[in-house]
């Protein structure tokens, strides 16, 4: 089972990793980190297969999957 973790300060919420995940089990969060950005978040984490394609998708470097 894989593992992601999202660093929500860092987040500036452009979504990309939310509609590039295959899985649909990103979304953005409603509300905001300390910069006013609305991040992204996990849903479902159990429906992760580790593709890491949120990862390769955040220009930010947000993301980190884990195997």
């Amino acid at each position: 089972m894989a593992k992601i973790t999202i660093d929500r300060e860092r987040c500036k919420g452009c979504s990309l990793c939310v509609a590039f995940c295959p899985q649909k089990i990103l979304e953005l969060e409603k509300a905001t980190n300390a910069k006013g950005f609305h991040p992204a978040s996990i849903k479902d984490e159990q429906k992760c297969t580790g593709c890491a394609q949120c990862a390769t998708m955040c220009p930010d470097i947000c993301i980190e999957v884990y195997r």
